[in-house]
């Protein structure tokens, strides 16, 4: 399989959010047969909450840019095993959260199945992925809209507030490179 570039967004409202974020950050960072190519700032964000179930807790969200050769649903699977280890109750996925992660886009791909549509949904439409996303990526074009994330965020309509934070992704738990003993 060839390599595809990903793009996964993070997002936790509940415990120590930022925490929950460099966890599965440093998650990401172990997936087999991929790297992590970039990572945009944390932003604390105001909860788009249409229904109301999310709670009054704001949201801190990043982007992760990623090369793999995993397919969309091996990478889509891996996501909800490092939720469910960082505590992600599976039985109610729409209230607070320690930790979600949404599988934003894969390569230029469109996928739509019971268990997973790519690009996400909703993705043009989000004040707090279009920021970060646009941070890493501005050029990448959106598979459907076929316009570059910058443009699709000059033109949002979404005025919920995010507010970039002053904290350096992946340094509450670093990478370390791996040596070999001989």
């Amino acid at each position: 399989m060839a390599n595809e570039t990903i793009f996964i967004g993070l997002g936790s409202n509940e415990g120590d959010r930022l925490d929950f974020c460099e966890r599965a950050l440093r998650l990401l960072q172990l997936m087999p047969r991929s790297r992590v190519t970039g990572v945009s700032s944390y932003y604390e964000t105001e909860p788009v909450d249409p229904y109301g179930v999310l709670g009054t807790g704001w949201f801190i969200n990043g982007v992760v840019r990623m090369e793999t050769t995993l397919s969309a649903g091996e990478v889509l699977a891996l996501c909800q095993e490092i939720e469910c280890s960082l505590g992600r109750n599976n039985s109610h996925r729409i209230g607070p959260r320690t930790i979600d992660l949404d599988l934003l886009c894969y390569g230029q791909h469109c996928i739509a199945t019971p268990d997973l549509v790519v690009p996400h949904p909703r993705l043009h439409l989000r004040r707090f992925i279009l920021v970060p996303f646009a941070e890493i990526a501005p050029q990448w074009r959106h598979p459907v809209a076929q316009r570059a994330i910058h443009e699709l965020l000059a033109c949002l309509e979404d005025q919920h507030q995010v507010r970039r934070l002053d904290v350096l992704p992946g340094s509450r738990y670093p990478s370390h490179p791996v040596t070999c003993l001989s």
